[in-house]
């Protein structure tokens, strides 16, 4: 593992440790750090979270996040021994309810796919017989010369 994936997992761990035993916050709701995005020199990191809830409470948490940014900044640097640490920056990340949204669309569509019956059995046709239409493959054997 490079060193730093290694900083982006510790940057991640502790942040998530720091908001949600250090944070003292009404407006946090059920927080959850999913992300972090590391610039090549380690200077700026985005932060990315997710929200239990609606839109209100990712407001919410987002200007939460965002007052204790020092704070939690400060933290970092006491828990994690950087030359220099990072400016942090938090950012929304929706894919947990993208994915739902995927999820509940599929489902629809696999009740929608029920198994159709081959003819129309009121008007009296009959079944097609499988590949009609379809050239005959040969049983020949070409030799090798």
């Amino acid at each position: 593992m490079a060193r730093r994936d290694k900083i982006k997992e510790a940057l991640k761990k502790e942040i998530s440790i720091i908001v949600h035993d250090e944070l003292k916050d009404p407006r946090l709701g059920f927080v959850t750090i999913t992300d972090v995005e590391l610039t090549e020199d380690l200077r700026c990191a985005k932060v990315f979270f997710s929200v239990l809830g609606r839109e209100q409470d990712y407001k919410k948490t987002k200007i939460a996040l965002d007052s204790a940014l020092g704070f939690i900044r400060r933290l970092v640097a006491q828990r994690i021994k950087l030359r220099f640490t990072p400016e942090i920056a938090f950012k929304e990340d929706r894919s947990s309810e993208y994915s739902i949204k995927i999820q509940e669309i599929l489902q629809e569509i696999k009740g929608l796919n029920k198994p159709c019956p081959s003819y129309n059995e009121e008007a009296g046709e009959k079944p097609r017989k499988e590949g009609r239409g379809e050239p005959k493959k040969s049983n020949r054997r070409h030799k090798k010369e």
